[in-house]
């Protein structure tokens, strides 16, 4: 099968040999994998950070965000059967999907959407899981609660906010404050549902008062948290929350006593790291995310297409992520 890998050692996205095309042999399904043809797939954060920051002296493939179709199942599944159109985000301690042929645990695949097509339905899963985990099972926000009050996401344009600004406007009653810091990706925010888009790149609470909004119940922080960490105490309200995604270098949880505000971590690869005994619950949820799609609710995040799957689309796509300026998601279909 084809597949597209890194050897060795992380190199500048720039050089040719930072990801490579190869072929290698199919995988074989564990009891409870699903043996999928990979047919398109997107390109996240995480993606970048595992390789910039891994040796290995395999070839190693990387990618979470697929959609296929099943082409076998081991002898445990009872989600799924061969010909089923799926999406899913895998798990970050196995093999990528930026290849031909991908295994992955039934119990964090959906079914694809039906009116998307697989490119469509690949810009979601990661982002998805992340957004709906961060607002319910995190913040604790429940649907269709949340009248009066506030929640702030930074770095709405992204993947994961993307998706957040949808969950938050279309099931929740939440007052939804995106920020960005770009005309273009201020827009996108607004067209996703946000009631209001704000600069995080200026001081955010003068931007809040003069909408009228003295503190926020909730706060997603997406991007730059230690930038922007004592702003995001400074406008929460006392007993607010504070939920982050993102990797700073380190952070002082001191200055959330006054106030006794609650810091929540979200990482969407903990349930299938661990593999803990509600694992099946992502399963449930994207398939949730798929009826939305259908119904109309939600909508998918692309932002742009790059074409085939191979090595030289593939770095452009790393290179645009690392630079931290893409709006909504990368996705890249067919080998």
């Amino acid at each position: 099968m084809k597949a597209i890998t890194f050897v060795h050692h992380a190199l500048p996205i720039e050089d040719p040999q930072s990801l490579q095309d190869i072929e290698m042999a199919a995988p074989v399904p564990g009891p409870r994998d699903l043996l999928v043809e990979v047919r398109a797939v997107s390109v996240n954060p995480v993606d970048t950070k595992v390789r910039a920051g891994t040796f290995t002296k395999e070839p190693k493939i990387l990618g979470w965000d697929a959609a296929g179709i099943v082409r076998e199942v081991g002898s445990q599944v009872t989600l799924f059967q061969p010909g089923d159109e799926v999406f899913y985000a895998g798990s970050i301690i196995r093999s990528g999907s930026y290849s031909e042929l991908h295994l992955v645990d039934e119990r964090i695949v959906g079914h694809k959407p039906r009116s998307l097509s697989a490119a469509e339905a690949a810009a979601l899963p990661l982002t998805s899981i992340t957004a709906w985990e961060l607002l319910f099972d995190r913040l604790g926000v429940t649907e269709a609660s949340g009248e009066g009050k506030c929640l702030l996401i930074t770095g709405a344009a992204g993947g994961v906010g993307s998706m957040l600004v949808q969950l938050a406007r279309q099931l929740t009653r939440l007052t939804v404050i995106g920020t960005a810091s770009r005309p273009e990706t201020a827009d996108w925010v607004k067209q996703l549902g946000a009631h209001h888009v704000i600069d995080h790149s200026q001081p955010l609470l003068a931007q809040l008062q003069a909408l009228g909004i003295a503190e926020v119940d909730y706060v997603a922080s997406l991007t730059h948290t230690e930038q922007h960490f004592l702003q995001l105490i400074e406008v929460l309200r006392p007993q607010g929350r504070l939920a982050v995604i993102d990797d700073p270098e380190s952070l002082d949880v001191m200055p959330l006593k006054r106030k006794s505000l609650s810091l929540h971590w979200e990482l969407m690869f903990t349930r299938s790291l661990y593999e803990t005994e509600d694992m099946i619950e992502q399963h449930h949820l994207l398939d949730r995310v798929s009826d939305l799609i259908d119904l109309g609710v939600l909508q998918t995040t692309v932002g742009e297409h790059f074409g085939a799957i191979n090595a030289a689309n593939m770095r452009r796509a790393h290179a645009v992520v690392e630079s931290g300026k893409a709006r909504g998601k990368i996705v890249l279909e067919g080998f």
